[in-house]
């Protein structure tokens, strides 16, 4: 296990050199003369604690750990302040500021180290509960994401199945750069994480239009479209009382635009080109491409090369040339994930044969992608 980093900051240097003794072969450490070289260290790296003087010119402890604490990688950091000052108000003043403790000047290695010992154990013991409340939080909300997918009868694991599918095509706009200015490598895991809510708005349509195995009339499909607005009002209202889980924010985006087209014939508000939010021009087409893959009541699956001819003929209709164009550049590895569904039975195709293509059922007939 590597050592735990400590920042000590104090302008005297016999102090630092004291402390250095204190720290060496049980802590990683750093020693900074200025609040200023404090807040510039913690800026390129958070330590795990901060021993930090409460006297020093220029700058002194209580304005270095606001800054200090202003900045994102230092919210719970502790902080230990250090004073020759003993009397009640200085420390009082000190733990007022955020600091967890307060030693006096000079500093006995005993109750450092104890002291220092303590607020690690504590603060690790706080992130795991922070890390686990995150998790508790976000699987109940995909568990209910999940639950919602059911309604269809496609239990088959389509909203994870397209997280996937839309980050291997993220991970390929990113090594191409094409969409610097709209894609990063935080922004793409954001929308890995919100694409499995994409369909949480079904939770709100009637079970009889999901399931209905025939085409929907042109007021079903009026009422089956409702479920991109639903979806994104219950997000919303999710992120509303879960603030800290920032990729619902962006699911309530996803949900809402994921059945918009390039070409502007798409709903709910038939944006058109870059007028659609990016993230919902790329989960258009990873969830475009495991509908046709999924076996539905209404329709059979079909295989890789159908799917993906399916993405082809929509190409700068319904999707956005330049993902098409990055589905295609991954699509062997598309082909090794599906791989083993190859061997197994598929439905039969005859019903794609009477008169009409099968891009031109799933496309041009949108309704059968919208179930």
């Amino acid at each position: 296990m590597s050592k735990k980093d400590i920042m000590v900051v104090d302008d005297n240097l016999a102090t630092l050199k004291q402390i250095s003794s204190y720290l060496s072969g049980l802590y990683d450490y750093s020693l900074k003369t200025s609040g200023l070289q404090a807040e510039s260290g913690c800026r390129e790296e958070a330590p795990d604690l901060v021993l930090l003087d409460a006297d020093m010119p220029v700058m002194d402890g209580y304005e270095t750990i606001k800054r200090l604490k202003s900045l994102p990688a230092m919210g719970g950091v502790p902080v230990i302040f250090m004073s020759a000052d003993n009397s009640k108000q200085t420390e009082l003043k000190a733990l007022e500021s955020g600091a967890r403790d307060f030693i006096i000047k000079p500093v006995d290695s005993s109750i450092l180290l104890h002291r220092i010992a303590l607020h690690l154990e504590l603060a690790e013991y706080e992130n795991n509960m922070e890390t686990t409340r995150r998790d508790l939080e976000n699987n109940i909300v995909l568990s209910f994401a999940e639950l919602v997918e059911s309604k269809d009868s496609n239990t088959g694991g389509h909203v994870l199945r397209t997280s996937r599918y839309l980050e291997y095509i993220g991970r390929e706009l990113l090594s191409d750069g094409r969409f610097k200015d709209q894609l990063s490598p935080d922004s793409l895991d954001m929308m890995v994480k919100a694409a499995p809510f994409h369909d949480i708005g079904k939770i709100g349509i009637s079970d009889v239009l999901l399931l209905k195995p025939g085409p929907l009339t042109e007021s079903e499909y009026g009422e089956v479209k409702k479920h991109s607005i639903v979806g994104a009002n219950f997000l919303r209202n999710i992120y509303k009382r879960l603030p800290e889980q920032k990729y619902l924010e962006m699911a309530a985006v996803m949900a809402e635009g994921h059945h918009e087209r390039f070409d502007g014939k798409g709903y709910p508000y038939g944006l058109k080109g870059t007028d659609i939010p990016f993230s919902c021009r790329l989960l258009t087409v990873a969830n475009v491409y495991d509908a046709c893959l999924t076996e539905r009541i209404y329709r059979p699956a079909l295989n890789h090369d159908e799917a993906s001819q399916v993405v082809i003929d929509g190409k700068g209709t319904m999707f956005d040339p330049d993902i098409v164009d990055a589905f295609l550049r991954v699509s062997a590895i598309f082909r090794a994930l599906n791989q083993p569904q190859t061997n197994l039975p598929r439905a039969s195709k005859r019903s794609f044969t009477a008169g009409f293509r099968i891009h031109e059922m799933i496309i041009k007939s949108e309704s059968s992608l919208s179930h």
